[in-house]
């Protein structure tokens, strides 16, 4: 049973890459521009000078350190897996797939580059070079989110057919699409590597987004590990609102509605846990979170500026 789900990962590439093939024998032509009736699939050294980028890339960032590495293999060994494109007008083509290793060629003075050439419409280009992105090993969770999201939307797919396709658990897919809906700076914390998957998995059981956003900042400032998140967010969901009440101190369980509300508002301005205490004589105190030195500063200087 392992093997056969083993064997399924990953596999949305691989179909796309394989459907319509009519052959698997590697051709090298050097005159291409003659050549109109080019076969799906068919391997060909393609002039760099005649590949078009993708419109659909969805890759926008290419590490300069890591493209140099790439291409100074390439002047040694030459490149390893063909880039995969689909004829275009005017004797050009277009990358569908691979434009790391174009790049990387050009930088290592190669004239032309071995490509796959296939038949794929615009739909199938968009479909091939989002899940080539999302097989990349330095994807952050974040930047995998974002890309199944675009595959989602581009390619009007289910989130059933979205697992089908990537040959993922639909849970998975699910856990990693709910992490859009994180605060920004939640998400600037995922991307940044100040916070794990497993940190934002935990987060995301608190529901209202000020406290949420509360909590990563305890989070982060304290180091927490993802037991420890666990535990901190059952403080948020669960701790029980309180409010002075006569002269004694005594406390009451439930806070008035107008207090709340006013909690509510300065929590969305400040953006921190707020707690307002109120004496039955309209005395009291209000209680701002903060979790850092720059947080303190944060506050102070929205303070003064309102």
């Amino acid at each position: 049973m392992s093997e056969k789900k083993k064997s399924v990962l990953g596999r949305g590439l691989s179909a796309l890459l394989e459907a319509n093939d009519t052959t698997t024998t590697a051709t090298r032509e050097k005159q291409i521009g003659a050549n109109n009736n080019l076969q799906t699939a068919v391997v060909m050294q393609i002039p760099l000078e005649q590949i078009e980028v993708n419109p659909f890339q969805p890759r926008t960032t290419f590490e300069e350190e890591s493209l140099q590495e790439l291409a100074d293999s390439i002047r040694i060994h030459g490149v390893i897996q063909p880039i995969t494109v689909r004829k275009a007008d005017n004797n050009k083509f277009q990358l569908i797939a691979g434009e790391r290793r174009l790049r990387a060629s050009k930088i290592a003075g190669k004239k032309e580059v071995p490509a796959y050439v296939r038949t794929a419409t615009d739909q199938e280009s968009i479909e091939i070079a989002l899940i080539e992105n999302i097989q990349r090993e330095d994807l952050n969770p974040l930047e995998i989110s974002i890309n199944y999201k675009r595959l989602q939307d581009e390619c009007d797919l289910t989130q059933e057919q979205l697992a089908e396709r990537l040959g993922k658990n639909r849970s998975t897919v699910t856990n990693f699409l709910r992490l859009l809906k994180l605060p920004p700076d939640v998400q600037a914390g995922l991307r940044d590597g100040k916070i794990t998957m497993g940190h934002a998995k935990a987060l995301m059981a608190i529901e209202n987004p000020v406290s949420l956003l509360a909590a990563f900042k305890e989070v982060v400032s304290k180091a927490l590990n993802v037991r420890q998140v666990e535990d901190l967010v059952k403080t948020y969901s669960d701790k029980p609102r309180k409010t002075i009440s006569g002269s004694k101190g005594n406390t009451s369980p439930t806070v008035p509605f107008t207090v709340i509300k006013m909690q509510d508002q300065l929590m969305r301005a400040l953006s921190t846990k707020v707690q307002i205490i109120r004496t039955k004589e309209g005395k009291g105190e209000i209680i701002l979170k903060f979790y850092s030195d720059e947080d303190l500063t944060r506050l102070i200087e929205l303070i003064v500026e309102k």
